[in-house]
């Protein structure tokens, strides 16, 4: 049997795979996530395995047949993995080559000299949400943790001050903006349109980044005063290349497929005419796949051959750009997986009678159930993937605008509230040499602001759009 549509879930056309009532399949979800919390929390096992296993548990509580339970979650590992695998491959190629080529370091090093005193702050807010368009969110934390201990040591600035605003730049970005596999993942699950979800998300990150960034390290400076670990400031590995990318080229490269996504999407909106030749070009040129591959191909030139890349170095890059994502295409999959055993099931159905019967606006809705996932495992990603595929049946009749935000919703709640379940709580810890109180206090607080912050001009959105 092939994954359902969740139109014609929502729409009753179509049997779920099973015939459980409203309680008994309200029992088998919660029983397929608290699989997925114990075997990731308790047994540490993979998130992969856990929500396949996870989906198999679901299935045999909600009481249907093992074999259409397996049909539906490979149904939908297979096409969530065709609608984002490629695009997350792209983006890790283009960040090991700005990583690899100097490109980073040079629009760290050019802001860093431009921005004196009070500005660094702000400085270190920009250079982390520029760099991490484009990088993964541990990637982002390796890349730019040697610049934050540098500055704050040598500028003699709190390490809260100038740490706290690079961490909200990475994490809202990671969370709330394409081509991050969250939100990619939740565009497609919902079938948003990605370049109009692109373009509310930079809405929404700009003022909740100032917030949760610049304005709250001057609280957790105070909460929090301490100097920079001595044994963690290391040599940044561009330093060793005879040549780095100019700051104009890098920054163009970076922002490349944001731009064209965002020039699609404003062009659907202004000409709207499917027959027209200019939308037929920014449709093209503006898709996630064309625009990430463009950018990738020219990054080659504007990163790698820049920096003195032969071919043979520029195929290295790529190359082990790949593996280690492996994991991540497989959390992924599997989570797409989750989805489609929770829309066959017939949760889709329930979730949107449960929201109608308690009046919970939809968008508050998919918050609060990010946030209960994310709580319980740790992961933005899995809590994205898993909450979208909650909430998919009541995109079903929404505008674009509308789908955009319900993405952007999850995304703000994936980033609720960090704690000890979550790698990157360790990351942070580790790294500037913080207590776990310590780190309660600053990185925690941070995600929690983020969170409410994001879902709050979430729902000001709404009330415009």
């Amino acid at each position: 049997m092939t994954g359902l549509s969740v139109e014609t879930l929502a729409a009753g056309a179509t049997e779920p795979i099973t015939s459980a009532g409203t309680t008994q399949l309200g029992i088998a979800v919660l029983a397929g996530i608290a699989v997925i919390v114990l075997l990731i929390t308790r047994l540490k096992l993979h998130a992969f395995l856990a929500l396949t296993l996870g989906s198999l548990a679901l299935g045999v509580f909600a009481g249907a047949p093992l074999a259409k339970t397996i049909a539906s979650f490979t149904a939908g590992l297979g096409s969530t993995v065709a609608g984002v695998g490629v695009l997350i491959a792209l983006g890790a190629i283009l960040g090991k080559l700005l990583a690899d080529s100097g490109g980073a370091d040079e629009i760290v090093d050019t802001i860093l000299a431009r921005a004196k005193g009070r500005a660094m702050p702000w400085a270190m807010v920009l250079i982390a949400s520029v760099i991490g368009l484009p990088l993964f969110f541990e990637v982002g934390i390796v890349l730019l943790i040697p610049v934050v201990l540098l500055v704050a040591k040598r500028g003699n600035y709190s390490l809260m001050r100038i740490g706290v605003p690079a961490l909200a730049g990475l994490s809202v970005m990671h969370g709330l903006i394409p081509p991050h596999p969250g939100p990619l993942v939740a565009v497609d699950a919902l079938h948003a349109n990605l370049g109009v979800t692109l373009a509310l998300g930079v809405l929404v990150a700009i003022p909740t980044v100032v917030i949760a960034g610049p304005l709250f390290s001057r609280y957790a400076a105070r909460w929090v005063d301490i100097p920079a670990p001595e044994h963690m400031i290391t040599r940044r590995p561009s330093a060793e290349l005879e040549h780095r990318p100019r700051f104009g080229a890098t920054v163009f490269t970076v922002m490349l497929p944001v731009a064209l996504m965002l020039a699609k999407a404003l062009v659907d909106i202004v000409v709207n005419d499917p027959a027209n030749s200019v939308q037929k070009v920014t449709d093209v040129a503006g898709s996630p796949l064309i625009a990430l591959l463009a950018a990738v191909l020219v990054g080659m030139f504007t990163l790698g051959r820049a920096a003195g890349f032969t071919k043979e170095r520029l195929s290295s890059t790529v190359e082990k750009s790949l593996a280690p994502i492996a994991g991540i295409l497989l959390i992924v999959g599997a989570g797409g997986g989750f989805k489609q055993t929770l829309i066959d099931a017939g949760v889709g159905r329930m979730i949107l009678d449960l929201s109608e019967n308690w009046s919970v606006p939809a968008l508050l809705l998919a918050w609060l159930i990010a946030v209960a996932i994310r709580l319980a495992t740790g992961s933005a990603t899995v809590a994205t993937i898993s909450a979208a595929g909650l909430v998919a049946p009541l995109a079903a009749g929404m505008s674009t605008s509308e789908t955009a935000l319900l993405v952007l919703a999850i995304g703000a709640g994936s980033l609720f509230f960090s704690h000890v379940n979550d790698a990157g709580f360790w990351l942070v810890k580790e790294y500037f040499g913080m207590t776990v109180g310590q780190t309660l206090k600053t990185w925690s607080v941070m995600e929690t602001i983020i969170s409410v912050v994001g879902l709050g001009f979430v729902l000001l959105l709404s009330l415009v759009l």
